[in-house]
C-alpha cells in the first residue's frame, strides 16, 4: 500500500477521498490555494502545501506545484479527484516520470478515451453500439456533408471536451457551418484542442451509465447503472440508482457492453461508461469517464463498495477483491447536488460567507460536503456545496426521503442561495415520479 497519497483536488470530493485514506491507515497530504487555506480537508489532512493564488491555472491546475509537493511531503501517490487534472495524459506522464503513481488510468489509456472520437473507434472495434457519426477528424465540407447524411438534428461535440462543455445542437443544415466553426473555437479555449465530431442528435432521450471497477490482473466488474438525465445545459444535476423503467435485461447488457469496452482498452482503476438510451431501448455509447464520477455515492449506497478505497487499492497493484458474480445490488438510492446558485436569476453563482449551515440528516441520508457554517463560497470553482444523498428499500420511498432531505437543507448567507427547492420541484414532478423524463426535463420545465 502506499506510504502517503496527495489529495490534488478541493471541495467535497477532497474530503471524501481523505476519509477513505484515513480508513485505509494512509496518511494524506492536501494541497491548497490561498483562498482554501482553511478548508476542511486543510484541517482533515495530515498535511498540507499552499499551492498558490485562487485561480485554477495558478493553483490546482500547476502541475509542476503539485508534483513540488509531492515530492517535498514524500508522498509517492497522487489522488486526483474528478476535474482539475483527474484526466490529463501529460501529468499522468509527469507523475510517471517521477515515480510517482497517479490513482487512475494509465497516460495512455487517458488520452486514448479521453479523445471523444479516439474512444468511439476503440468502443465500435469492441462492440458497443454507436449512435451514427463521425470516426475520425473530417474537414468542415465533409462534416456537413455527413450530416446532412445521417438526419438534423445532429450534436457537435470537441473530441477533448468533458463535464457537458464544448458541444452544440444542430437543427438544420442552414445552421451546420456556422456551429461547427462556434464549437471548434469554443474547444480550442476550452481544451486547447479544435477537433471536433459529429453524430446523430437523439432529443427524447435517457442518459444512464455503467460504474466499472478494473485491476492490473486483467479482471473488471460494473457495478450497476446510473441514470443521470436530469441535467441542465448538460450538467447532471440529479442521479440515481437503479435506473427506473428500462426494459427488462438492458441494464445488463449495457454492464456486459462496458466491461467489454474496458477490456478492450486496457483501463485499470474505476471508470464509468456514459450511454444514452433511446425510447425503444436501445442504447448507445457516448463517452468515458477515466475517473471517479461525482455521482459514485449512489453506487456505493446500493452495492455496499467503496469505490474510493477500491481505486486506491487497484492503483497500489492490488487485485480486485470481487468478481461479477459477488456484485449485490440492495434497494434504490438518489443524489441531488446541491449548488451555490440562484435559481431565479439563470442559475447564477452566488458566493459568499455561510452564516448557517444545517445539513439534513436521520436514517440512510447522506451529505457529502466540504462547507460549514462559517464557510466563505469563493467565486473562483465550482459551485457544487454539498451532494445529498438518500438510500431506501424502493424508488417510491426513496423519493419520499429525498424531498424530506430537500425540505431540512437549511443555508443562510451573504447573498448566498442555493438550489435545493428547485431540486424538490424536480423531484416532486409527475414526469420524474413516474421516471417518465428525459435530459429535456429541466428545459421543458422552465
Amino acid at each position: 500500500m502506499f506510504r502517503k497519497v496527495l489529495i490534488a483536488n478541493r471541495g467535497e470530493i477532497a474530503v471524501r477521498v481523505a476519509r477513505a485514506c484515513r480508513e485505509l491507515g494512509i496518511p494524506t497530504v492536501a494541497v491548497h490555494s490561498t483562498v482554501d487555506r482553511d478548508s476542511l480537508v486543510v484541517r482533515m489532512a495530515d498535511e498540507a502545501v499552499q499551492l498558490g493564488p485562487p485561480p485554477p491555472k495558478l493553483s490546482y491546475l500547476n502541475a509542476a506545484a503539485v508534483l513540488e509537493a509531492a515530492r517535498m511531503t514524500g508522498a509517492d501517490a497522487i489522488h486526483p479527484g474528478y476535474g482539475f487534472l483527474s484526466e490529463d495524459p501529460d501529468f499522468a506522464d509527469a507523475c510517471a516520470m517521477e515515480g510517482i503513481t497517479l490513482i487512475g488510468p494509465s497516460a495512455a489509456v487517458m488520452a486514448q478515451l479521453g479523445d471523444k472520437a479516439s474512444a468511439r473507434t476503440i468502443m465500435s472495434g469492441a462492440g458497443l453500439p454507436l449512435l451514427p457519426g463521425s470516426l475520425e477528424p473530417l474537414s468542415p465540407e465533409d462534416a456537413q456533408r455527413l450530416a446532412d447524411r445521417i438526419g438534423y438534428p445532429v450534436i457537435v461535440k470537441a473530441s477533448a471536451g468533458g463535464g457537458g462543455r464544448g458541444m452544440q445542437v444542430v437543427h438544420t443544415t442552414e445552421e451546420f457551418a456556422d456551429a461547427y466553426r462556434r464549437t471548434q473555437a469554443t474547444a480550442r479555449m476550452l481544451f486547447g484542442n479544435g477537433q471536433v465530431y459529429v453524430e446523430k442528435y437523439l432529443a427524447q432521450a435517457r442518459h444512464v451509465e455503467i460504474q466499472v471497477l478494473c485491476d492490473g490482473h486483467g479482471h473488471a466488474v460494473h457495478l450497476g447503472e446510473r441514470d443521470c438525465s436530469v441535467q441542465r445545459r448538460h450538467q447532471k444535476l440529479i442521479e440515481e440508482t437503479p435506473a427506473p423503467n428500462l426494459p427488462d435485461g438492458l441494464a445488463e447488457q449495457m454492464g456486459k457492453a462496458a466491461v467489454a469496452g474496458a477490456l478492450a482498452a486496457g483501463y485499470v482503476g474505476a471508470g464509468t461508461f456514459e450511454f444514452l438510451v433511446d425510447p425503444d431501448g436501445g442504447f448507445y455509447f457516448m463517452e468515458v469517464n477515466c475517473r471517479i464520477q461525482v455521482e459514485h455515492p449512489v453506487t456505493e449506497m446500493v452495492t455496499g463498495v467503496d469505490l474510493v478505497a477500491e481505486q486506491i487499492r487497484i492503483a497500489a497493484g492490488r487485485p480486485l477483491r470481487l468478481a461479477q458474480e459477488d456484485v449485490r445490488f440492495s434497494g434504490a438510492a438518489i443524489e441531488c447536488r446541491i449548488n451555490a446558485e440562484d435559481p431565479r436569476r439563470g442559475f447564477a453563482p452566488t458566493p459568499g460567507k455561510l452564516t448557517e449551515f444545517i445539513p439534513p440528516g436521520g436514517p440512510f441520508v447522506r451529505v457529502d460536503t466540504h462547507a460549514h457554517q462559517g464557510y466563505v463560497v469563493p467565486p473562483n470553482y465550482d459551485s457544487l456545496l454539498a451532494k445529498l444523498i438518500v438510500w431506501a428499500p424502493d424508488r417510491e420511498q426513496a423519493i419520499a426521503r429525498m424531498l424530506r432531505s430537500l425540505a431540512e437543507f437549511h443555508v443562510r448567507g451573504e447573498r448566498v442561495s442555493i438550489t435545493a427547492d428547485f431540486l424538490a420541484d424536480v423531484v416532486d414532478s409527475a414526469a420524474f415520479r413516474t421516471a417518465t423524463h428525459t435530459t429535456a426535463l429541466v428545459d421543458e420545465r422552465r
